[in-house]
C-alpha cells in the first residue's frame, strides 16, 4: 500500500449463530485493529528480474546414466 492510500477495514459476515451488538463490536474492534496493524507492517519488495536473468536458459536436465550412448555403450 502506498502512503496516501487509506486502509479499509475488512468486511465481516456472520454466517452462523446470533451474536449480540456487544459481541459484534468486540469482534470488529479486534479484527480491524489486527488487519490495520498487519497492513501497515506488510512490505512487499518490488522484485524485477534483471536483463541478465531474463536471457538465461534454464539448467539442463541431468544425464540419464541408465541409457547407454556413444562408443561407451560397451
Amino acid at each position: 500500500m502506498s502512503e496516501g492510500t487509506p486502509v479499509q477495514p475488512p468486511r465481516v459476515q456472520v454466517v452462523a449463530g446470533n451474536p449480540n451488538e456487544e459481541e459484534l463490536a468486540a469482534l470488529f474492534a479486534v479484527v480491524s485493529e489486527a488487519y490495520v496493524r498487519e497492513a501497515e507492517e506488510a512490505i512487499a519488495d518490488d522484485v524485477r528480474p534483471s536483463a541478465w536473468s531474463r536471457t538465461q536458459r534454464p539448467l539442463r536436465r541431468p544425464l540419464r546414466r541408465d541409457i547407454p550412448w556413444g562408443r561407451f555403450a560397451g
